[in-house]
């Protein structure tokens, strides 16, 4: 396990980019050899996106060979609805990039079977060959994906319910409206993203503080489900300074180091 701290939540973003950037460039893909990218939502991996696609214009980096997966999206929520997280990555990243429609996969929270898509989904990565390296961004609760305190750390996709701090802190991008804000998502599970040959978790600010003091200086806990990733073999947590603030000072020293 690694931790990564950097200074600001700009340097932090930068380093993910360029991160992701490498691993791509370094796996030469080409057809027949995509590399698979698990991909997060939300405010932490904005910056992280706005570096990819920097690269992309400047000539550096193509997504013509990669596919990619991401990790949740609403039940419910029409897909071209602003908040749904189809939305949110066209916006914010598909449309400036070259990657082909068909690689970009995205949970259907319209299904007409909800656990059909969700094992369509499992399939759709195991047919990929697995995925090669999972983006995550974590809540304040240290959940991950919308695995909430609870959740089975070898939980697979699947419809979840929404905690009420996940519908509160959610609440910001529906007005403030309580009763908008959709009560249950599509979520890959804990196990699926274990399954990656590499996983790089996003924690900046620090409201994430605790959770990230949770995630690598005690145990592993399915009331923190971020915390999973301390038994995989090849993690990253990529944090500013902020989002250190409850580490003993021997663990960022150590770190740092």
């Amino acid at each position: 396990m690694r931790l990564v701290i950097l200074e600001d939540y700009d340097q932090a973003s930068e380093w993910a980019a360029k991160y992701i950037c490498n691993r791509i460039i370094q796996f030469k893909p080409s057809q027949g050899r995509y590399f698979t990218l698990g991909l997060p939502t939300g405010n932490t991996p904005l910056g992280c996106y706005k570096k990819l696609i920097e690269y992309h214009k400047n000539g550096d980096l193509s997504f013509k060979y990669v596919k990619t997966f991401n990790m949740d999206e609403y039940v419910g929520l029409p897909r071209n609805h602003p908040e749904s997280y189809h939305s949110y990555m066209w916006n914010n990243f598909f449309k400036h990039i070259d990657i082909d429609p068909n690689n970009a996969h995205i949970l259907d929270g319209n299904a007409p079977d909800l656990q059909a898509e969700c094992d369509a989904f499992e399939k759709k990565i195991e047919e990929a060959g697995g995925i090669d390296l999972f983006v995550g961004g974590i809540g304040p609760d240290g959940h991950i994906a919308f695995n909430e305190p609870g959740s089975s750390l070898s939980s697979r996709t699947r419809l979840k319910t929404l905690a009420m701090d996940t519908i509160l802190a959610n609440a910001k991008y529906f007005d403030g409206d309580l009763s908008k804000v959709p009560a249950m998502a599509l979520t890959v599970g804990v196990g699926t993203v274990m399954d990656a040959r590499e996983v790089m978790i996003l924690i900046t600010g620090a409201h994430k503080a605790f959770a990230l003091y949770k995630a690598i200086e005690e145990g592993v806990n399915h009331m923190w489900t971020v915390s999973a990733f301390q038994q995989h073999p090849r993690t990253i947590f990529v944090c500013d300074e902020d989002a250190t603030l409850e580490l003993r000072i021997k663990t960022v020293k150590y770190f740092k180091g």
